[in-house]
């Protein structure tokens, strides 16, 4: 057996380490896609709906209360609260998530190299579904950023933040 080391400063590790967790992130969305048909950008379950400015989310309320503004319940308190890194120079997984958020009316590109936050709910009222459903919003400065709805099953679906019809 090899063991390698190696002297890094813990700053650059944690970069790493975030980018590195934004990358499984994004595999594993594109995975649990793949080999689905293409969703259209225009259907009504992703466009974006009238709602309210994503500007001022200061709090936890804040965030349910903008999740709410699409017509979902979600557990009061997040399941999940990370710092992740938006990537400067994308890949090919990441363009594909980038175009559902500029479906959305967001643009992840104009955040490269920004370290942001991400909040995960779980969402309580999914229409027709038994599956367990997660909300996420991306947020800096006070401003969602970007955002998705996602199955957590195997082969799970991914759409925007608009409630389906």
């Amino acid at each position: 057996m090899v063991i390698m080391t190696a002297k890094v400063s813990k700053s650059k590790r944690i970069a790493a380490a975030l980018i590195v967790l934004i990358a499984v992130i994004l595999l594993v969305v594109c995975l649990s896609n793949a080999g689905k048909t293409p969703r259209s950008t225009n259907r009504a379950d992703t466009a974006p709906a009238a709602q309210p400015e994503p500007t001022e989310i200061k709090t936890n309320d804040d965030r349910v209360a903008f999740l709410a503004s699409f017509g979902w319940q979600v557990a009061p308190e997040p399941t999940q609260t990370q710092e992740v890194r938006i990537p400067t120079e994308p890949s090919e997984v990441f363009e594909r998530y980038n175009d559902l958020q500029r479906s959305q009316g967001f643009d992840l590109s104009a955040y490269a190299g920004k370290n942001v936050r991400r909040y995960v709910y779980e969402i309580k009222n999914y229409p027709d579904s038994s599956d367990t459903y997660y909300a996420t919003l991306f947020i800096y400065k006070n401003a969602v950023i970007g955002g998705d709805v996602c199955s957590s099953a195997q082969g799970g679906t991914m759409h925007g933040l608009c409630m389906p019809k």
